[in-house]
């Protein structure tokens, strides 16, 4: 019964063998996966991919990479967007200080404008953050993201950081890196994370996990996330798997 509450099913890479590589998660023993559609392109194709699987639902927003590219109907449209069935949420939203692309100030500016769409909307917020983790929580705060919570999306922080996000709402996922044999962080964040409010995903294709790290990533490797937070925890991987899942139903209101 495992959930993957992030992962990119429509990338390119997946482009030859998308049907096998998802009923390869489904062999795998994920009930239900989460896709993130984060630009012009991704959002229809995952949508798309929504309609076409009753146990894959749609993330809608725009990535803070991609900020510079976003024209002033784009918003309009994705809260159209949001109207739809299998979308559950406002993401990946956030912060990307490591890729130069777009401006910080138009990344900051389009992040606001979605988490006030999200607070109008009552709909939870995917949260990316990438070497931005005090303006992150800056703006989370000041845009009262809190009303909406979510999801901070492949946890990076410290507890420090955690714990002023739980604080907003929000729940802490974390991915593939997770289980890197060096990962002394993020292994002490899991160990601490109120169970109510773990979640576990692969953002594949990206952030493949220990043994495949290197390789391309795909949603059945949500397993070998679920080994490790279960091994930190002291639990058993099924124990893990129904924990998740059943906050990702709860959050993001999935059958």
């Amino acid at each position: 019964m495992l959930t993957d509450s992030h992962t990119h099913l429509n990338a390119e890479q997946f482009n030859e063998d998308q049907d096998e590589m998802i009923q390869r998660a489904l062999d795998a023993g994920v009930t239900r996966m989460v896709n993130v559609g984060f630009n012009r392109e991704t959002i229809p194709s995952s949508i798309a991919l929504a309609e076409k699987y009753d146990f894959i639902y749609s993330t809608v927003g725009w990535h803070p990479v991609d900020a510079i590219d976003m024209m002033p109907g784009d918003l309009g449209w994705i809260e159209e967007l949001c109207k739809h069935e299998k979308v559950v949420a406002i993401g990946e939203i956030g912060l990307d200080y490591y890729w130069d692309k777009s401006p910080r100030d138009v990344q900051q500016r389009v992040f606001r404008e979605q988490i006030q769409l999200a607070r109008k909307l009552g709909m939870p917020i995917v949260i990316h953050n990438r070497d931005a983790h005090q303006d992150i929580l800056h703006i989370l705060k000041e845009e009262k993201a809190e009303e909406v919570g979510g999801i901070m999306h492949c946890f990076s922080g410290s507890w420090e950081t955690a714990k002023q996000c739980l604080d907003m709402n929000f729940h802490i996922s974390f991915g593939g890196p997770v289980t890197f044999k060096n990962a002394k962080q993020p292994k002490e964040v899991l160990a601490q994370v109120p169970l109510d409010r773990l979640l576990i995903e692969t953002d594949a294709p990206y952030l493949t996990p220990h043994p495949f790290r290197g390789k391309r990533n795909e949603s059945a490797y949500v397993r070998l996330v679920a080994e490790t937070a279960a091994e930190i925890r002291g639990l058993t991987v099924d124990e893990i798997a129904e924990i998740t899942t059943n906050n990702t139903i709860r959050l993001l209101g999935l059958k």
